[in-house]
């Protein structure tokens, strides 16, 4: 009763929310890359917030279901197939045993997410079911999926209601140029005023360094006063490192706990999406905002998310019209 994993794809691995409380004894958080995703997909099938999921990067696995179960596929358009006819995106999908799931190229973004019904029965390891590569803990053997691994589910879940409710119209990463908002800070003292103004004023290109741990930009120079180097401290998810070579990087999910170089500002948590989302030579701008600003952007999209749940427990149109028609019915014969 699980899933066996026909091709592993490029990068494929179980996430959920993160290790949390281990950064001072250096492990890092891992976790999604895009939480909005992950929380979408999980949403959609009345999961646990934190329940496990499957995140793929670029080129995504084939996966064959040796037990009913039901799925939801969020991130970038990778234009999924059951059984080789397209499959719908955001949408609660019942997978019957033996059904094949399979990918192609991505339309748009370059993560993908896999959330089931059942729930993936693997290992939680100081508090989360996150694979961390580099220590090689959590998710599945603390590594990347493979072609013949298999994966059980923890549960027999295959009923939800609202079942034909279960679908949201979203295409969330279908855009060439984005603007990330940032807090600027905590060492954004050490640039010079031209080298604020560069950063917030200049477009900057992804480049192909763009991994799970961080994403390398290119773009013009961000002058510093005297130097970028600072002693170590800690790194929050977004964090925008800018080394000698005054060319910014933001840090993500596998990063690491500590840093020695000057961060001229971190990247607020709800546009962190857009950006593990992008594509090589996909361009960036930044626009400085308030603490208060990033606050309110993430309760708006608390609300959004509320919204959705509430939207996916309306009866859709299909039921309401069985409803009136039964209505009718009666009335003819009472």
């Amino acid at each position: 009763m699980g899933i066996r994993v026909l091709k592993g794809g490029m990068m494929t691995t179980v996430q959920d929310l993160g290790r949390t409380g281990y950064q001072s004894q250096g492990f890092s958080v891992s976790g999604v890359m895009d939480v909005r995703s992950f929380k979408i997909a999980n949403l959609l099938l009345d999961n646990p917030e934190n329940e496990a999921v499957l995140e793929f990067t670029l080129i995504g696995p084939t996966l064959e279901f040796t037990s009913e179960t039901i799925i939801s596929i969020t991130g970038g358009d990778f234009r999924p197939q059951i059984n080789g006819k397209p499959a719908k995106m955001y949408t609660a999908i019942y997978m019957h045993r033996g059904d094949i799931l399979t990918f192609g190229g991505a339309r748009t973004g370059t993560r993908g997410y896999i959330a089931f019904s059942s729930y993936l029965d693997v290992p939680v390891v100081m508090g989360s079911r996150s694979t961390n590569i580099k220590c090689q803990i959590g998710g599945f053997k603390g590594r990347k999926l493979e072609d013949e691994d298999y994966i059980s589910f923890r549960a027999k879940r295959r009923y939800l209601p609202y079942y034909l409710s279960r679908s949201l119209d979203l295409d969330e990463f279908d855009q060439e140029k984005i603007t990330l908002r940032v807090v600027m800070g905590p060492q954004e003292k050490m640039f010079t005023k031209e080298g604020r103004e560069t950063f917030l004023n200049s477009e900057y290109t992804v480049t192909s360094e763009f991994d799970r741990m961080g994403c390398r930009l290119e773009g013009p120079f961000i002058a510093y006063k005297t130097t970028s180097d600072i002693i170590s401290d800690g790194i929050a998810f977004g964090s925008v490192q800018v080394p000698s070579h005054g060319k910014p990087i933001i840090l993500l999910a596998d990063r690491q706990t500590t840093g020695g170089y000057a961060k001229i500002a971190t990247v607020v948590s709800v546009d962190i999406p857009k950006l593990v989302q992008r594509k090589t030579e996909q361009k960036v701008r930044f626009q400085a905002v308030s603490v208060e600003e990033a606050q309110k952007l993430l309760a708006d999209e608390m609300k959004e998310l509320n919204d959705f749940r509430s939207q996916i427990y309306t009866p859709c149109k299909e039921v309401l019209d069985c409803r009136l028609v039964a209505k009718r019915i009666s009335t003819l014969f009472k």
